[in-house]
C-alpha cells in the first residue's frame, strides 16, 4: 500500500523529525550522535530594553524593571520557556557520564585566555578564534576543541554603572557575551569554523556564583525569587550591631572569625567552613560578607549577610532554596551556549562547592563533597547530554570527591591530582610521587580517560594537594612511613625551594594555592636559569626539549590532552612591575597570563585588546613555527600523530611499576586490540640506562618504537626489557604478544 501524501508532498502523518541535516552530520558522520553539536533553539530571545531615568534604588520602578531586564534568570525564564514540549528534548541518553565518547570526540584541547589574546587590528576574540587559517594550523597539528574561556560579561553593577570583573571574567553577571570580546554572531560563525575544519568550541557556565550584577542586586532589593538564588541571610535589625561598617566606596565587608562564630551562635549562618580559599589577613578571613542597608522594593531596609567561597564579588549560587531560582538561572545560562550559541561542550567552573550543611558543635560547616553538589552536578551535566552536548569540571578535590562526583555528573574532570606530581617530578629528577598520585588515583576509581590532563592554564600551579591533606592514611615515601598530610606539606616545600625564591625570582607564590608561573618558567626553574633575561638560544632548545617531555606525558595517558597559548607560544611570566595594579589585591596569577600573539596577527602590538601587557615568546608565532621542522608545534604534531594512530586516549591504564632510576616513569596501557602502549618517560637530566618490568607484559613479546617503527627489545621471562633514554627524553612503544608456534605437521 503506497505512504499517503500530505497536501505539501510529505509523506506520512502527525510528527515528523525536522530534514535539515547540522554541520556535523554533514562532515562528521562517525561522530558519535549522543554528542555532535547541534541548535535546539529557533531564534534567540529578545532582550528588552529599558531607560536608565531615576534613582538607582529599590524605590524606582524603572531601576528595578533594568535590573530584571539585565538579569540572567529572567532571561533563563524566557530560553527554557523554547525547550518545554519539544520531542528534541529526549533524542539523546543523559544518565550516565561518558568520558570515552567525549574523548573520542575531541581528545586535544586548545585552551584560551581571552584576555591575553591578541588578535589582528579592530578584531575581536572571537573572530580570532574563528579564524579559518587558525582552525587550519591546529587541525595540521592535531588540535580538535577550543575552549573559549569565560567571554559572557562579568563584573558587577554599582547603581546604572557597570564594574569591572574582579575574577579574570568567572564573575559573571549576564548571559550576553562582553562586547569587548565579540558578538553571539562571531561566536555562531567560530562554531561553524571549528565543525568544518572536524573541532569543538567548548564553552563555560559557572554553576557556584555569580558576581554582584542585576540578579544579585534585585536579591538585595529582596525582589521576587530573587534572594534565593544565593545564600543570603536577612540580618534583623536588632542584630546590626553584630556587623561591622561598610567601608566607605564599598557595598560589602568581610566578616571576621568572631562575628562569624556570632552569628551561627544566633541561628543565622552555617558558620565557618571547610576552607576559605583566597585567605588573607584583614581581607578575606571567612567565607561570609555583609552588605550595606540596602531599601528594597516594600521598603523595607534590610542588611544581608551572603556566602562567597571565592572573592567578595562571587557570591555563592544556592542550589536547594525552595525558589530553585538558582538552579533555573544556571540552566539558563548552558542551554544559551549550548543551544544558541552553538558550542558543542561546557566547562563546569566552581561546581565541587554547590552544598553546605551546618555540622557538630565545633566543627566547621560541611562545603566540600557534599551530596547536594553531587545532585546539582548530575543535573546539569544531564541537561547538557540532554541536548547533545558534554561537560568537564574542574574541582580541585579529593580523589574520592572526584570519583563520586563523575558517578553521575560531568563526563570528563581536571586532573588536579597529578598535575603537582609531575611538576615535582620535574623540579627534583624524582618520579616517586608521580608513581604514587597515579597508583592511588586509578586504586580510589578514578579511570584517566576520564581526566583532562593539562600543561599551563589560566590558574597558578596548584600545590594545595587537597587528597593528601585531608586523609590520615600513612604512605611509603622515600622508604619512611608518612602521613598524607606531613607528605603534602613535604612536596610544598620541594615545589617552593626548587620553583621560586632567589633562583627562581620569576615565579612568585600564590596565597596559599600555590605558584604562579609558566609550563616555560617552571622548566627554566629546573634547569637552573635564575635570570630570564639572561636565557639564551641553547636554552630555548633545553626548554623546548623539557616542554615536550611534559606533552608526552600528558598527551601518552588515555583522556584529553590540553594546552593554551602560553604553552604553544613558550611564554614567560611578566615582570610584577608590568602588571603592578593588578597584583595590588594579593593576586600573582597575572605575571604568567601574559598577553601572546598565536598567529602573528598584530606584530607591533604591546597590549592585548583587554590591555594585558605582551610577554616574551621564546617558540614565536604558530605559522612561523609550523614552518621549522624542529619546532615546539611542529615535534609536537609528530607526538599526537602518534598518539592518534596508537589509540592510547581511550586505552586502560593497568599498570605504573616501580622503575629502576628515580627519574624514570613507565606508564602500561592496553590498547583495544588487546595490545599495549608504553609511555616511558625520563623526567632527570641525566642519561638512564634501566629496565621496564611489568606483569602485564607477555613473555617473549616484541617491544616496537611506535615513533621509528623499530623492533627496539624482546621481553624476557621476567616481563621485562632494557631502555635507553637521554636527559629528558620520552619515547612511546607497543608490545605484542610473541607469534604462536606453528603447529607441528602430522607424520603419515
Amino acid at each position: 500500500m503506497a505512504e499517503e501524501q500530505t497536501p505539501d508532498g510529505a509523506a506520512g502523518q502527525g510528527h515528523e523529525p525536522p530534514a535539515e541535516i547540522t554541520f556535523a552530520e554533514h562532515f562528521h558522520p562517525a561522530r558519535p550522535k549522543s554528542l555532535r553539536h547541534r541548535a535546539r533553539v529557533r531564534s534567540t530571545v529578545p532582550r528588552r530594553s529599558v531607560a536608565q531615568d531615576g534613582p538607582a534604588n529599590g524605590e524606582n520602578p524603572a531601576y528595578v524593571s533594568w535590573l530584571q531586564s539585565q538579569s540572567m534568570l529572567w532571561h533563563a525564564n524566557e530560553l527554557a520557556r523554547q525547550f518545554s514540549g519539544q520531542g528534541s528534548m529526549w533524542q539523546n541518553a543523559y544518565a550516565n557520564p561518558g568520558p570515552r565518547q567525549a574523548v573520542e570526540t575531541a581528545s586535544v584541547w586548545f585552551t584560551a585566555y581571552p584576555i591575553s589574546f591578541i588578535t589582528r587590528p579592530g578584531a575581536s576574540f572571537l573572530a580570532a578564534l574563528g579564524d579559518e587559517d587558525m582552525w587550519s594550523a591546529f587541525e595540521k597539528i592535531g588540535i580538535e576543541a577550543v575552549h573559549t574561556g569565560p567571554v559572557k560579561r562579568a563584573g558587577g553593577l554599582s547603581g546604572w554603572q557597570s564594574t569591572p570583573s574582579v575574577d579574570g571574567h568567572f564573575d559573571r553577571i549576564s548571559n550576553e557575551l562582553d562586547p569587548a570580546f565579540g558578538t553571539e554572531d562571531e561566536f555562531r560563525a567560530m562554531c561553524a569554523t571549528a565543525t568544518w575544519y572536524g573541532g569543538t568550541v567548548i564553552d563555560d557556565i559557572v554553576p557556584g556564583h555569580t558576581g554582584k550584577g542585576a540578579d544579585f542586586r534585585l536579591a538585595e532589593l529582596a525582589h521576587t525569587d530573587y534572594p534565593g538564588i544565593y545564600h543570603m541571610i536577612e540580618i534583623d535589625e536588632s542584630d546590626w550591631g553584630e556587623l561591622p561598617d561598610v567601608p566607605s566606596g564599598a557595598d560589602s565587608v568581610n566578616l571576621d572569625a568572631v562575628t562569624e562564630e556570632k552569628l551561627e551562635k544566633s541561628g543565622y549562618i552555617v558558620g565557618r567552613l571547610q576552607r576559605v580559599i583566597f585567605f588573607r589577613e584583614g581581607v578575606k578571613e571567612t567565607n561570609w560578607s555583609a552588605t550595606r542597608p540596602v531599601t528594597g522594593v516594600d521598603g523595607v531596609t534590610r542588611r544581608w549577610v551572603y556566602l562567597h567561597y571565592f572573592k567578595d564579588g562571587q557570591p555563592s549560587v544556592n542550589w536547594l532554596d525552595p525558589t530553585f531560582a538558582g538552579m533555573r538561572m544556571v540552566i539558563g545560562d548552558a542551554l544559551h551556549s549550548l543551544a544558541d550559541l552553538g558550542s558543542g561542550a561546557l566547562r563546569l567552573d566552581a561546581n565541587g562547592f554547590l552544598g553546605v550543611e551546618k555540622s557538630a558543635e565545633g566543627m566547621p560547616g560541611w562545603s566540600e563533597g557534599h551530596p547536594t553538589s553531587e545532585a546539582a552536578n548530575h543535573i546539569i551535566a544531564s541537561m547538557v547530554r540532554k541536548v547533545g552536548g558534554f561537560t568537564f569540571q574542574e574541582l580541585n578535590l579529593t580523589i574520592d570527591d572526584i570519583r563520586v562526583t563523575s558517578e553521575a555528573g560531568a563526563d570528563l574532570s581536571y586532573d588536579f591530582v597529578n598535575r603537582p606530581a609531575y611538576h615535582h617530578a620535574l623540579a627534583t629528577a624524582d618520579t616517586e610521587f608521580l608513581r604514587l598520585t597515579l597508583r592511588t588515583s586509578t586504586e580510589l576509581g578514578v579511570d584517566p580517560a576520564s581526566l583532562v590532563h593539562a600543561l599551563q592554564n589560566h590558574d597558578e600551579l596548584t600545590y594545595e594537594l587537597v587528597h593528601w591533606t585531608a586523609t590520615d592514611d600513612v604512605y611509603s615515601f622515600h622508604g619512611e612511613d608518612i602521613t598524607g598530610g606531613d607528605l603534602a606539606d613535604e612536596i610544598r616545600r620541594d615545589l617552593v625551594t626548587h620553583l621560586t625564591g632567589p633562583n627562581a625570582p620569576y615565579n612568585l607564590i600564590f596565597t596559599t594555592n600555590g605558584i604562579a608561573c609558566t609550563t616555560a618558567t617552571v622548566i627554566a626553574a629546573t634547569l637552573g636559569i635564575s635570570e630570564l633575561d639572561s636565557i639564551e638560544r641553547s636554552d630555548v632548545e633545553r626548554i623546548r626539549r623539557v616542554h615536550l617531555l611534559l606533552v608526552m606525558f600528558n598527551a601518552f595517558q588515555p583522556g584529553v590532552f590540553a594546552l593554551s597559548g602560553w604553552d604553544l607560544c613558550g611564554m614567560l611570566t611578566l615582570p610584577p612591575g608590568d602588571v603592578e595594579e593588578l597584583l595590588s589585591s594579593g593576586d600573582t596569577r597575572w605575571i604568567h597570563r601574559a598577553a601572546h600573539d598565536l598567529m602573528g596577527a598584530n606584530p607591533s602590538a604591546h597590549k592585548s585588546a583587554a590591555g594585558m601587557p605582551r610577554g616574551v615568546s621564546l617558540y614565536g608565532t604558530l605559522p612561523e613555527q609550523l614552518t621549522d621542522e624542529a619546532s615546539f608545534a611542529r615535534q609536537m604534531q609528530a607526538i599526537l600523530a602518534v598518539r592518534k594512530r596508537c589509540g592510547v586516549a581511550t586505552a586502560r591504564q593497568v599498570d605504573v611499576p616501580d622503575v629502576s632510576h628515580r627519574g624514570m616513569l613507565v606508564m602500561v596501557h592496553e590498547v583495544d586490540d588487546g595490545g599495549f602502549v608504553l609511555t616511558v618517560l625520563n623526567f632527570a637530566d641525566e642519561e638512564v640506562d634501566g629496565t621496564v618490568r611489568s606483569k602485564h607484559l607477555p613473555s617473549g613479546g616484541t617491544v616496537t618504537d611506535l615513533f621509528s617503527g623499530e623492533h627496539v627489545a624482546t621481553v624476557d621471562d621476567l616481563f621485562s626489557f632494557r631502555v635507553e633514554l637521554t636527559p629528558f627524553r620520552a619515547t612511546a612503544l607497543r608490545v605484542d604478544p610473541p607469534e604462536p608456534e606453528p603447529e607441528p605437521e602430522l607424520q603419515g
